[in-house]
């Protein structure tokens, strides 16, 4: 593992609901990263952290890897890659999204 590897591990694995998006939370950069603040505020995540993948060009490509997932935003839940805002959206219309974020 990498040093990029090595550092988005720790971030997902050291805080229980990490989303790598475009922006923050308060300037989303991207509607889907915008999308998946909007979603994950509806379900009251309290205990999230974002990381702004814009400003580190490592974490940007190196996250893609990690999941094996190839856009950004990627939401995980308790070090678990949960998937993207579409994802996200079909899980939180269906419920199933309150409940992971809900599961400690």
């Amino acid at each position: 593992m990498n040093e990029v590897q090595q550092r988005i591990d720790e971030l997902v694995k050291g805080n229980r609901v990490v989303l790598f998006m475009k922006g923050t939370a308060q300037f989303p950069m991207c509607g889907f990263s915008g999308r998946a603040i909007q979603i994950l505020k509806a379900c009251g995540a309290s205990d999230l952290k974002t990381f702004n993948v814009l400003e580190d060009d490592g974490v940007r490509q190196g996250i893609k890897d990690y999941a094996s997932w190839p856009t950004i935003p990627q939401l995980y839940v308790n070090g678990e890659f949960v998937g993207g805002s579409d994802i996200m959206m079909e899980m939180y219309e269906s419920g199933e999204l309150q409940q992971v974020l809900a599961s400690h």
